[in-house]
């Protein structure tokens, strides 16, 4: 994890601005604020910070509608903030392509170990070595960061990519819930297994007509298998 991570917190809470910059500066980040979600947008793609902390209800544009445009450039990891306890609210963000979510009002050491958590996987990920898996007519280069279906190549984000690289690296073998969360977003914080489950839906859709499928294992976790999908237990 880079000494220097540079950190944006978007919110329109000064409350939370300062509180949430006062734990991260205190481990080393380098911080920057934005109170709307316009001017985080401009601010986000100009200073390229290392990862994003996201209010989704902000003045004027949304958290939403900014996790959209960024991701239409970029790739930095995002941690959205929602003030509901709702899955309704954390499953579009997840959707929309942010990594990970806290709900208000969060514990500041929780957020700053989810920061590095996140982080570290990103660092990791990085630096694996050179390599291809392949399953069936399935595909996937760590190096290139590229998934193929037959010859068609998938747009994929960065967690799916992730997420899909683990389960094709231990296909056939239950991985939990916990396991996932632990080696894809590089911690284990137990009862967030919703973020498991939602990006575990969007990998399912590409794999439609692949010859591969997803196994649902009830009450422990997923697999990765050749054939059609079912689910165990």
């Amino acid at each position: 994890m880079p000494a220097t991570a540079k950190i944006v917190i978007v919110d329109d809470d000064e409350h939370i601005r300062e509180l949430a910059s006062l734990y991260l500066k205190k481990e080393g980040f380098d911080v920057e604020c934005a109170v709307d979600g316009a001017s985080a947008v401009d601010q986000i793609l100009q200073s390229k910070p290392s990862l994003v902390v996201l209010d989704l209800t902000l003045p004027g544009m949304s958290g939403y509608d900014v996790c959209k445009r960024v991701r239409q450039e970029s790739d930095v990891p995002i941690i959205m903030l929602t003030a509901r306890d709702e899955d309704i609210d954390k499953i579009l963000g997840l959707e929309l392509g942010a990594d990970d979510y806290l709900t208000k009002p969060f514990n500041p050491r929780e957020l700053v170990a989810r920061v590095k958590a996140i982080l570290r996987r990103s660092e990791s990920n990085a630096g694996r070595p050179a390599g291809v898996i392949r399953i069936g007519n399935l595909s996937v280069d760590k190096q290139r960061r590229e998934i193929h279906i037959g010859d068609r190549e998938l747009s994929v984000r960065t967690k799916e990519f992730d997420l899909l690289a683990t389960l094709a690296e231990n296909a056939g073998i239950v991985l939990t819930r916990e396991q996932l969360l632990d080696r894809v977003w590089g911690y284990n914080f137990y009862g967030e297994t919703r973020t498991v489950d939602v990006h575990v839906q969007h990998v399912r859709a590409w794999l439609v007509d692949s010859g591969l499928s997803i196994v649902t294992v009830r009450g422990v976790g997923y697999k990765l298998v050749e054939g059609a999908a079912r689910q165990d237990g």
